[in-house]
């Protein structure tokens, strides 16, 4: 008997929350689709040279941090062009972890984490940059914007550790890079700081108000099952 009422339970709850809330298809799934046929023969050829995902997500981290150097000390676009070019990378140490058939839960972990170091020390290199040269006003969209970062990622991780979806948003990592490194190219970096700042906080607030609409359909599920 407490068998069947517990999936009863679970039936409602799951409905519920699907009727109340769809989850949508992020930019990051759609650009692994879209460019598949690009990243699989790639992938393919750096496993045969001897590469690993860990060296890929090594490499990407390694040139961020140059880039993030380069960016302190006022050559944005050499910094910019760092940023551009180990962007991609940062999406073949998953694709050849997929290839090698050894994907892993600690993989995707580390590479979160290692995405996490690479965006911080790119808006810290930035934000050195405008605290030694007068400039207060840059140094505080880089925090805000470091700040929107965290949170984006925060929020998503809490969620999901309540068994909540959180993948939506305006401005998620893949956008992010998007904005940051085509200006910092341009030498706009301020531009691209306020679109950060600005955004990636709001992004962090759909994503609160998008758990806050999971959790009320959830709780009429409980509510109809009780």
């Amino acid at each position: 008997m407490k068998i069947e009422v517990k999936k009863a339970f679970d039936m409602e709850k799951i409905s519920a929350e699907n009727e109340a809330v769809r989850i949508p298809i992020t930019l990051t799934d759609r650009l692994r689709g879209w460019f598949k046929w690009f990243l699989d023969p790639l992938g393919r050829f750096l496993l045969r040279l001897g590469l690993t995902p860990n060296m890929m997500t090594g490499l990407g981290l390694a040139g961020n941090f140059l880039g993030a150097y380069f960016l302190s000390q006022g050559n944005l676009s050499l910094g910019g062009w760092l940023v551009v070019i180990m962007t991609p990378i940062d999406a073949l140490d998953g694709t050849m972890a997929r290839l090698r058939g050894d994907a892993s839960d600690f993989g995707a972990f580390v590479d979160s984490v290692s995405d996490r170091y690479a965006e911080l020390a790119i808006l810290g290199g930035l934000s050195y940059y405008f605290a030694t040269n007068n400039h207060p006003l840059g140094s505080v969209l880089a925090f805000a914007a470091a700040a929107g970062s965290v949170l984006v990622s925060y929020v998503k991780a809490r969620a999901e550790s309540l068994d909540f979806e959180a993948k939506v948003g305006l401005l998620t990592r893949v956008e992010r890079y998007l904005v940051l490194a085509p200006l910092l190219v341009l030498g706009k970096p301020l531009t691209a700081l306020w679109i950060l700042a600005i955004l990636g906080n709001f992004t962090a607030l759909q994503r609160i108000w998008f758990v806050r609409r999971q959790a009320h359909a959830r709780m009429k599920g409980e509510a109809k099952v009780v």
